[in-house]
């Protein structure tokens, strides 16, 4: 998992709430388990619509997600996080985020910054004022500013260190080999045991 720890980019203003994971990326999309190739997948029904906001040329290249309230409801697809790193985001902001869309995204290092409404119709229209403004997410200060507008966001301390470390949930473990190995071979060698495969 890719390191997270100040991340300055471009942000696209999407206005919409209630944003589900079937929006997101649409289920026909969810054939694979693999992580990637799921960037032309991304918010899958809307394509088409005009004036489609990811599809706008002032907007290429944006690495930051500003949304409306209740982003990531309905399924618990890790799907829809692959889809929005795939396309290129590292951030999400939005006042509130389903719970289990939030674990799946700390899960998988896409950060989830929750503000409030304000601070969200503030990057708004900031961000549609000057596409090019750059805007900052800084994990360590957890913090989020730019064009003037800034707000602190929470995370859970575990889930900020993991971000700040790149580890995934596997590479957290198996910080603590020494000690696994250690208990390991203190067990009754009768008793099933756990082994780490050559790295």
């Amino acid at each position: 998992m890719t390191e997270f720890s100040v991340h300055r980019g471009t942000a696209v203003p999407l206005r919409r709430s209630e944003i589900d994971t079937d929006q997101i990326i649409p289920g026909r999309f969810c054939k694979r388990v693999t992580r990637t190739g799921y960037a032309d997948a991304l918010f899958g029904n809307w394509r088409d619509e005009p004036g489609y906001i990811l599809g706008r040329p002032e907007y290429q290249g944006a690495t930051i997600l500003i949304t409306g309230p209740h982003f990531g409801i309905g399924s618990s697809r890790e799907h829809a996080v692959w889809a929005l790193q795939d396309h290129g985001f590292r951030a999400v902001v939005a006042p509130s985020f389903s719970d289990i869309f939030r674990g799946n995204a700390l899960t998988c290092g896409l950060l989830p910054v929750q503000v409030p409404q304000r601070t969200v119709e503030a990057f708004w229209e900031a961000v549609e004022a000057d596409p090019a403004l750059p805007v900052t997410v800084d994990l360590e200060r957890c913090v989020v500013h730019g064009g003037g507008v800034e707000a602190s966001f929470p995370v859970e301390e575990t889930a900020r260190q993991r971000l700040l470390q790149g580890l995934d949930f596997i590479a957290a473990t198996l910080e603590y080999d020494p000690d696994i190995t250690a208990y390991e071979s203190s067990r009754a060698r009768w008793m099933p045991t756990t082994t780490v495969p050559p790295s």
